[in-house]
């Protein structure tokens, strides 16, 4: 970036992302899934249906709140320009959730195990907290298992190892990314198949996906695929130190906890994946090779309040055409890629009544793929 390079001042009105990143106080929008854990805490103390508030504020206010509040429309392209000083920022925030949910989960453990919740209250917790840790926890970890430092790659590793499903940063970075919209790709949804016939697929392929990754990585290496070098042999030895633990310190109770709000968080970070490339495809210009990859190979959404929560996940196209693009500077994409017609919450309710799912998105992924774009480009 040359020397004379000035950001423009935003225009009033326009979207809040143009002007994040112009300092450091402007990444404070991007903390409020920190309130998460509150809820969750609130929900605790206040006790009975109250445990579920979590899970309310998740599907029910946030898609109100995207539907009450106006889209960010984004500006043009290289208006993302994020001063070092502020950038830093905004990757400190991805830093301080680890501890965050380090804590929310001993405190959990503690609390599940304990004899004063009722059965009801159990089910609450375990759900309200595994939609925080797959909400923020696998979102921020999907932010830093692309950066490059060493430091951050082991920050994201550990928030997935706290979920059970650690081998989802090799499999995503080395495999997601390389082979989405191919029929290679165990994380991108066919055209007319259901959530429930795309999640074990989803999960059993990531996990052969990483394995097949890890074993030519190490074949590089003239190492064998069986040795403390793997990757994914750590991350199963690792697990279940962290599963005996669990049930050493907190007994049955606490590994059905961990078991739960694993699962919780594993389905709701599957169900996002279905959602982001649900029939989308890239052409096969060969036998086994496909175009590039582009912003129209995964659907966009630019719901403002979601994309605060999520730090812009949900401007997927441009994540995927653009790897390395920090999550403040993507953009929607308008006119490159398909748009959602509503912000995450309510489309992940969707996907679960497959019926419903698809008489939304069926014709919208057809008109695409054929390139008749026509209200694809404003979802509606």
């Amino acid at each position: 970036m040359s020397s004379s390079f000035s950001p423009q001042r935003p225009e009033p009105g326009r979207c809040v992302k143009r002007t994040l990143g112009h300092g450091a106080v402007e990444v404070l929008p991007y903390c409020i899934g920190f309130a998460m854990p509150l809820s969750v805490l609130l929900g605790y103390f206040w006790g009975g249906l109250w445990t579920f508030q979590t899970v309310v504020g998740v599907f029910v206010i946030v898609p109100v709140m995207d539907l009450v509040a106006s889209r960010c429309r984004s500006g043009r392209a290289g208006e993302g320009y994020v001063k070092p000083e502020s950038a830093a920022a905004f990757r400190l925030v991805t830093w301080i959730w680890v501890p965050v949910q380090f804590a929310l989960l001993g405190w959990s453990l503690h609390v599940a195990s304990s004899e004063t919740l009722s059965a009801l209250e159990r089910l609450g917790l375990t759900l309200s907290v595994g939609l925080t840790t797959g909400c923020i926890g696998i979102t921020f970890a999907h932010e830093l298992m692309h950066q490059r430092g060493r430091f951050e790659r082991s920050l994201a590793e550990a928030l997935m190892t706290s979920v059970s499903y650690p081998h989802f940063c090799v499999a995503h970075v080395s495999g997601h990314h390389v082979d989405v919209g191919t029929p290679r790709d165990p994380a991108t949804a066919r055209p007319g198949e259901s959530f429930y016939a795309f999640l074990p697929r989803a999960v059993g392929g990531s996990l052969r996906c990483a394995w097949g990754i890890e074993a030519r990585r190490l074949r590089g290496f003239a190492l064998p695929p069986y040795g403390p070098r793997n990757r994914m042999l750590r991350h199963a030895i690792v697990l279940a130190a962290i599963y005996a633990y669990a049930g050493w310190a907190f007994g049955a109770r606490g590994v059905a906890f961990f078991l739960g709000e694993s699962a919780v968080a594993i389905g709701l970070l599957e169900v996002i994946n279905y959602v982001e490339h649900y029939g989308l495809f890239r052409c096969e210009l060969a036998p086994g090779r496909y175009e590039p990859v582009e912003a129209c190979h995964s659907w966009s959404s630019d719901h403002l309040v979601s994309n605060l929560i999520l730090i812009n996940l949900a401007r997927h196209a441009d994540h995927h055409a653009r790897v390395g693009r920090s999550y403040q500077t993507l953009e929607p994409l308008h006119e490159r890629a398909p748009q959602l017609p509503w912000g995450y919450g309510t489309m992940v309710v969707l996907a679960l009544v497959p019926p419903l799912w698809r008489r939304i998105m069926d014709h919208r992924a057809l008109k695409w793929q054929r390139g008749t774009h026509g209200d694809m480009r404003t979802g509606t």
